[in-house]
Parts: structure tokens; C-alpha cells; sequence
């Protein structure tokens, strides 16, 4: 009974409707209970099918041509009016084409944080987390070798608060990458690793991360990886740990 009201919220945890502190909460609760975390891994993977299932039966060019064709206003007779209609019509395709581009841009760019999101969680409300589990970066990195088309610096966390818990392999858009987690105060902070060049769409610098997210991130590009930094931890902790993969990027 008393998984009940979390279980209610596992549907506003994943679309990013709890407030900080309720989404702390739900974090921890998964991560001990067994039941709960299915549920989210179950939610997680049904947004995955319809995620793939709507990119797959999108309407094609010919279906929306005909659909234009058929909802266009039939021209006037006054050869002015003609011309304003067409006028008109210029610019309203003119608008609807930058807008189409920049709102598929914007849509692509946000599934990618949804999908990086939705790795943290499930990652995290798994029974093993990581593949391989160690604290010393210098056990972790080589791990990778083999795994994944590149290769990528750990940070050197001395003097530092976050501890290493291990890593993963993880997989954005069927292209493999690192999963690395990281530990702060008690909180989770998953890093992804990917090529730049094998991402869905076009980042550009250090991209925003969408509003209604759940998690702080950070993302940005470097040496032709891309890099994200999430985690319920503060922005504070997400950009400090972001700051010690830049320097270590840096320095291959």
C-alpha cells in the first residue's frame, strides 16, 4: 500500500512534472524499491515504442501534398486578388518552412535529452547499474577499449567531492557510447560519452537542455565527443563535474 502513491507518480517523474524535491524523493525510493523501479523501466521502455513507432509512420511528403492540395482556397477571378492570394501564399510558405525547420530542429534536439534522461533513470533503477565497478579511473577507462569507436580522458577526482562508482556501456539511437556514474552527497550523476558525429541530430555548442526536464544538465562538445552531464544532484555539483571532464578532455 505504501508504494501506491509512488507508483501514481511514475508518469510525472518521467515527463519532468515533480518539483525538485518530490523528483529527489521518487529518485531515491526507486533506487531501493524493486518494485517501483520496474514500474519506471516498464514506462521508460513504452515511451521508447511509441517514440519509435511515431518516427516510423510519419506521413510522407506525398500524403501532405495532397492534403494541401486539397484544403487550398480555389483562386479568385480578379487578376488582382490573384496576385495578392499568391503574394500571400509566398510567405505563408516561406514562414511555415523556417518554422517546420526550426521546430523540427528543436524537436529533435529535445528527444535527445528525453532519451538521455530516460538512460539515467533506467540505468539507476536497475539491479546493476554498472558493467564494470571500480573507483580508480585508471581501471575504468581501459574497460572501454574495444567497446566503443573511441576514446575519452576520466578526470582526476582528488581534492574533490565526487567519487567514481564504475561505468557502462549504453547505446543513444542504436549508436554506442560511455555511461559513466559518478556519486555526490548521495546523489547519482550519470556522464554519457558519444561521438558527435553519430548523434540523431545536430547539437550545437552547449546546447540547452529543455525546460520541463526532471534533472540539472550540462552537454557540451569536445574533440568530437559530446558530452552530458545529468543528474538530480544540483546545478552547482552537475557544472563542477562537467568542469573536471572539460580539463581532462583538454588535456589528450
Amino acid at each position: 500500500m505504501i508504494c501506491e502513491s509512488w507508483k501514481a507518480n511514475v508518469g510525472a517523474y518521467l515527463d519532468g512534472e515533480l518539483s525538485e524535491r518530490e523528483t529527489r524523493s521518487f529518485g531515491a525510493h526507486a533506487r531501493s524499491c524493486a518494485s517501483c523501479s520496474g514500474n519506471v523501466l516498464a514506462s521508460i521502455q513504452a515511451k521508447r515504442a511509441i517514440q519509435i513507432a511515431g518516427r516510423r509512420f510519419t506521413p510522407s511528403v506525398d500524403f501532405r501534398k495532397r492534403v494541401e492540395q486539397r484544403i487550398a482556397p480555389k483562386p479568385k477571378r480578379s487578376h488582382d486578388l490573384g496576385w495578392m492570394f499568391v503574394a500571400a501564399t509566398v510567405g505563408i510558405l516561406i514562414v511555415g518552412a523556417l518554422s517546420s525547420t526550426y521546430m523540427g530542429a528543436r524537436s529533435g534536439r529535445d528527444q535527445v535529452f528525453s532519451e538521455i534522461a530516460d538512460l539515467h533513470v533506467a540505468t539507476l533503477a536497475g539491479s546493476s547499474p554498472v558493467d564494470v565497478i571500480s573507483t580508480d579511473r585508471h581501471t575504468v577507462k581501459p574497460w572501454f577499449q574495444g567497446k566503443i569507436p573511441f576514446a575519452f580522458n576520466l578526470p582526476d577526482l582528488m581534492n574533490s567531492e565526487f567519487s567514481l562508482l564504475g561505468g557502462r556501456m549504453t547505446y543513444l539511437d542504436q549508436m554506442p557510447g560511455a555511461h559513466l556514474i559518478y556519486d555526490v552527497r548521495k546523489h547519482h550523476i550519470s556522464v554519457f560519452v558519444f561521438q558527435e558525429r553519430s548523434l540523431p541530430v545536430k547539437l550545437y555548442g552547449n546546447s540547452l537542455s529543455p525546460k520541463n526536464l526532471s534533472f540539472n544538465v550540462e552537454t557540451w562538445s569536445q574533440g568530437g565527443l559530446r558530452y552530458f552531464v545529468i543528474g538530480d544532484a544540483n546545478a552547482v555539483d552537475i557544472n563542477n563535474l562537467a568542469e573536471l571532464f572539460k580539463t581532462s578532455a583538454s588535456s589528450m
